[in-house]
């Protein structure tokens, strides 16, 4: 019996794998073109030709990093049926995620503050911060507080706080722990206001 030989991933997976490591390490604005392809090992014409330039190349390194933390989020939701909980929930994410020896702060907070942007990046961005308001805002309203929307913004605040916090020093759970337990609080403060 032969073993089989592992399938080379294609050149799109080689070139998100490489820009995702370099964009997330160094920078959007820092890493060039000719790096992303020489760590992932094609001909800038590939790149060219699946992406048609840097900026879609960011784009597409942005959503896949929206769609793991999309995933992350589910995880740690799994099995919790009450919505206060499956906030809490995404605070216990974020602590495992800043963690991690990588942890380099939130990327699209990252890519944002770089410049210039493009038009992609921008986009992929806004979906990025649009699909978090929108997670958060029905996760408030499911809770039943009078004013979900309040609910929802002092959540947005405390997890991207959690996050920048957390990139200040070095990888700890510390500032998503701090954030889970004012969330606690607001949550408690939220319902209690419903009672008045």
């Amino acid at each position: 019996m032969t073993a089989k030989t592992a399938k080379r991933p294609s050149a799109r997976e080689r070139l998100l794998a490489a820009s995702d490591e370099l964009f997330y390490r160094d920078g959007v604005h820092s890493t060039g073109i000719d790096a992303v392809i020489e760590k992932a090992g094609v001909a800038k014409g590939s790149l060219y030709y699946i992406f048609g330039g840097k900026d879609e190349l960011v784009a597409a390194y942005l959503r896949r990093r929206h769609e793991a933390w999309r995933q992350r989020i589910e995880a740690a939701q799994a099995g919790i049926d009450d919505p206060a909980e499956k906030i809490l929930a995404i605070f216990d994410a974020i602590a495992d995620y800043v963690s991690l020896p990588e942890f380099r702060g939130c990327p699209f907070d990252s890519a944002a503050a770089e410049a210039p942007s493009g038009e992609c990046q921008v986009l992929a961005i806004k979906e990025y911060r649009d699909w978090l308001r929108r997670s958060l805002l029905q996760l408030a309203a499911e809770t039943g507080v009078p004013d979900s929307q309040a609910l929802a913004e002092a959540l947005i605040v405390l997890y991207n706080g959690a996050l920048a916090t957390a990139n200040t020093g070095p990888p700890s759970r510390a500032a998503a722990m701090t954030a889970k337990r004012l969330a606690r609080l607001t949550l408690a403060a939220a319902k209690a206001s419903s009672s008045d």
